[in-house]
């Protein structure tokens, strides 16, 4: 059985990463799977143990980092999130592709430990678009909204850390180009 492929996906808050990822989660070809991550924040409801995140205390989560037991963390609004390396490790064992939807710093920390992992960058089609978009959701105040347009100016500064960069104008077509990104890569992985 072939060992599966790490796929990064990340992109600023408000550019449609979610959406698009719905677009081709669920794609049998792709053999894909989400890795459990582990956050210190406290669940909300519906969230599930084990399902959407792995839930830890503050303590716990950096003694995992500590322990080297985590292949990227990052802080963010005041919590922890990472991912365990042993849930990534079992998956791609199972010969299913992991998909991380992560943020930069983790990214970078990622293709430390993982450089042959597919990295993939959304934009948006134009700052003024991504601020629609995140004033559209109506979630949050003013101050966040101006740390997470900051925030994303920042990151897309950066695109050139990863090997793709997709424009997310169209989330249908974005998806169907990271679709075809994913197989390119898993033919090249099956010749090797």
């Amino acid at each position: 059985m072939e060992k599966g492929l790490l796929i990064v996906i990340s992109g600023p808050s408000g550019v449609g990463k979610g959406t698009v990822i719905k677009n081709f989660i669920d794609d049998p070809e792709l053999k894909l799977a989400f890795s459990v991550s582990m956050t210190t924040r406290e669940k909300r409801a519906g969230e599930e143990e084990g399902v959407n995140y792995y839930y830890v205390s503050k303590e716990e989560f950096l003694k995992a980092r500590e322990n080297g037991e985590l292949l990227e963390s990052a802080e963010f609004v005041g919590n922890y999130y990472g991912t365990p390396v042993k849930e990534v490790e079992r998956i791609r064992n199972a010969g299913k592709n992991v998909l991380l939807e992560i943020e930069v710093q983790g990214c970078r920390q990622v293709r430390e430990k993982v450089p042959d992992a597919i990295t993939i960058f959304i934009i948006p089609p134009s700052m003024e678009e991504l601020e629609k978009r995140i004033r559209g959701r109506n979630t949050e105040p003013e101050e966040i909204v101006q740390e997470r347009l900051a925030k994303a100016a920042r990151e897309l500064e950066m695109t050139n850390q990863y090997k793709y960069v997709i424009c997310n104008d169209d989330a249908e077509l974005a998806a169907d180009i990271i679709r075809l990104i994913i197989k390119r890569q898993m033919e090249l992985a099956n010749r090797k």
